[in-house]
């Protein structure tokens, strides 16, 4: 199946989820976002790529992901009602990509399977083209049927743009790296090793860019690290948890979001399913947390905010919904406002 949807020319803020088509998702879906409480009203899908788990959007085109052990980028229209694909999909000679993120007329994925990041640039019409650069991952953890070997789980530029930055669970270590616009190619310019053990998955920077956080995922922490742009140099300076103290149950971090105006952190933890809110320091140096909500449904793997910052949105993978919420403007803590159906949900990207 290619698409659903008729109407076309839509305009405003609108919805795209992603999803595991190997565990019954639909593929990637578009929703109207309503202006006045967030909801979400799903207007089309598309299931012509296997496995679209991580979303990027570029204008009228959205990049996915096809996290399988072939490893492809896919682009599609959404100038209508459901996403329509932009030709076949791309190879990223690597396997089981899981996220992806434009940097310098590039498309970068982070291959988990394989240990690499990847570099395609992208022609005239947004989409990509052949890769020019497949930088592997070195290194292994302590935790061993998890980092055996690495795993890279997110790649993204830093907030000047001079510097790519991949972060990878199973060598606990963060790379900074060059991307050359003109050739494609990455360079390795510097690593940040983080504590052993704790399994970094993903990292979000403070809006000033003088520092960023990076979410682990085998230990239910968050890294807070200076980050310096002139030099490429990311340093830790310490840990802050993610769970109220005592918390004995499994808990596995995923996704990590800084407000706009630098106050607070959210990290979604699957295992407790709960939102954790975290006040962050005048200078972006401190993170203090300061509630836990839960999540809205089971296994909360990506979240995202509106442009507004005022609502935020979580992908409940297992219990299969996009749960909404508002965010209280003085204390940052989110409270449920709805939800809809969305079967292996993985990603959700607004814009």
């Amino acid at each position: 199946m290619g698409g659903t949807g008729t109407d076309q020319g839509r305009s405003g803020v609108r919805a795209y989820i992603g999803s595991f088509t190997s565990a019954g998702g639909r593929g990637v879906l578009a929703a109207d976002v309503d202006p006045e409480t967030g909801a979400l009203t799903v207007t089309g899908a598309s299931d012509a790529v296997a496995d679209p788990s991580f979303l990027a959007l570029a204008g009228p085109v959205l990049h996915a992901v096809s996290e399988t052990d072939a490893g492809a980028v896919a682009a599609f229209d959404i100038t209508g009602p459901a996403p329509r694909p932009l030709g076949a999909p791309v190879p990223v000679d690597g396997a089981g990509p899981t996220h992806l993120a434009l940097a310098a007329g590039h498309l970068l994925t982070a291959n988990y399977t394989s240990g690499s990041v990847t570099a395609l640039p992208l022609a005239e019409d947004g989409t990509a083209r052949p890769a020019t650069t497949v930088l592997p991952h070195e290194g292994s953890g302590p935790v061993a049927d998890r980092q055996s070997g690495p795993h890279a789980h997110q790649v993204l530029p830093d907030p000047s743009g001079d510097w790519v930055v991949s972060v990878d669970l199973g060598t606990d270590s963060v790379r900074i790296c060059a991307l050359d616009p003109a050739t494609g190619r990455l360079t390795l310019h510097g690593e940040t090793a983080l504590r052993p053990g704790t399994g970094p998955r993903h990292l979000a920077f403070h809006p000033a860019g003088t520092h960023a956080y990076v979410l682990n995922e085998l230990e239910p922490t968050l890294t807070v690290c200076r980050w310096d742009a002139a030099q490429g140099l990311l340093e830790p300076l310490g840990e802050t948890p993610v769970v109220p103290e005592g918390t004995t149950g499994p808990s596995y971090p995923s996704e990590v979001l800084v407000a706009p105006d630098g106050r607070f952190l959210w990290a979604a933890v699957r295992g407790e399913d709960t939102l954790a809110v975290l006040a962050l320091g005048a200078d972006g140096a401190e993170a203090r947390l300061v509630a836990t909500v839960p999540c809205g449904g089971t296994w909360p793997r990506d979240l995202t905010l509106d442009p507004s910052g005022r609502r935020l949105y979580a992908a409940n993978e297992r219990s299969g919904d996009i749960t909404w919420f508002t965010l209280d403007p003085e204390t940052g803590i989110p409270s449920r406002a709805g939800s809809i159906d969305a079967p292996a949900a993985s990603c959700v990207v607004l814009g």
